[in-house]
């Protein structure tokens, strides 16, 4: 058995086979991989494209989900070992893992950071529990990274720019109100270096600089898979000569719940927001983001409503991807 918890887990080929089914589908591949098969979809936190697409996804493939929220329509869940749960836990992940299993086919979790404690924040423990106790495939819907994003993010960068190995790739840190996670950021960078892409990870200082881990993990699959990784501070020379520009906000790992301390330093760069002046430096790049984005924030207008925006496609593909992801899993 199999678990879809991070890339890192998978090798450029499994990966790329998931994204050539996701264009199957999406060129009109009609299959019924998942007749007769479940999937239970837990959201610990809010979703729009994620819950949407694995629910038509699973729907299309003449399967079922079940949509659960644990604490609002399902039994609040605990997670720690050798507690006494007197809290509001009703029910243990240990039993709760084990029972979902023999009702459906796969799991899939959403469960965000709690956003005060990045060392225990980092550990990932609720999807890791879940991987522990189900004996059926689990897959991450966005914990602190967020592996189907990248599928429809690289599927898009194909369908734009063909073979992505040795392209300018740059991925940008983006001005928000409030202190984000860091899934997407740490996620692309692990796509784009496990295939071959030149990366730029633009940040205004060192304090904004991922985890260490992706950071790592970005140099060694650069060196595996044909790329290169640099780190930069500096605007101009980070947007010049980029064919992708992919844009996330994120807050400061070093000012891990102490938001409002951090808060100070992050409305100072403001300007890093991705504007038509600054994608006029790249190689007539493209530009996306995940989603949701809140416009004339991280990007303006121009930018979101331009041609070379390719947000709306990669939001599509979530869709594809999830289902060749599904299909992939159910097979195996």
């Amino acid at each position: 058995m199999k678990h879809f918890l991070s890339t890192i887990d998978w090798d450029q080929q499994q990966l790329q086979h998931i994204i050539d089914l996701a264009k199957d589908y999406k060129a009109g591949l009609s299959s019924d991989a998942l007749k007769g098969k479940s999937i239970a979809l837990l959201f610990f936190n809010p979703s729009l494209r994620t819950r949407t697409s694995f629910e038509l996804g699973s729907w299309q493939l003449g399967g079922h989900a079940v949509v659960l929220a644990p604490g609002k329509d399902a039994w609040p869940l605990e997670f720690e070992f050798g507690t006494t749960m007197l809290d509001d836990a009703e029910e243990h992940i240990a039993e709760a893992a084990q029972v979902l299993s023999r009702y459906c086919d796969m799991i899939a979790i959403r469960a965000f950071p709690k956003f005060q404690d990045w060392q225990e924040d980092r550990q990932d423990k609720v999807i890791k529990a879940f991987a522990k106790y189900a004996s059926v495939p689990v897959i991450n819907m966005e914990t602190i990274t967020h592996p189907c994003q990248e599928l429809a993010h690289m599927q898009a960068i194909e369908e734009k720019i063909g073979k992505p190995q040795k392209k300018k790739y740059l991925l940008t840190w983006t001005y928000h109100p409030k202190p984000l996670n860091t899934a997407v950021a740490n996620s692309s960078l692990l796509i784009a270096s496990k295939f071959g892409m030149d990366i730029t990870l633009l940040c205004p200082t060192e304090d904004y600089l991922l985890d260490e881990r992706y950071l790592n993990a970005a140099k060694n699959f650069s060196a595996e898979y044909g790329g290169s990784f640099q780190v930069s501070h500096d605007i101009r020379t980070a947007y010049k000569d980029a064919d992708i520009v992919y844009a996330k906000s994120w807050g400061a790992l070093p000012y891990f719940g102490q938001w409002e301390k951090e808060k100070s330093i992050r409305d100072q760069y403001q300007h890093f927001r991705v504007d038509e002046e600054k994608m006029a430096l790249t190689n007539g790049g493209l530009f996306s983001h995940c989603l949701p984005l809140r416009r004339n924030v991280k990007a303006t207008d121009a930018v979101m409503d331009a041609d070379y925006c390719f947000a709306i496609d990669e939001a599509e593909n979530r869709l594809h991807a999830q289902k060749a992801l599904m299909t992939t899993l159910i097979n195996n």
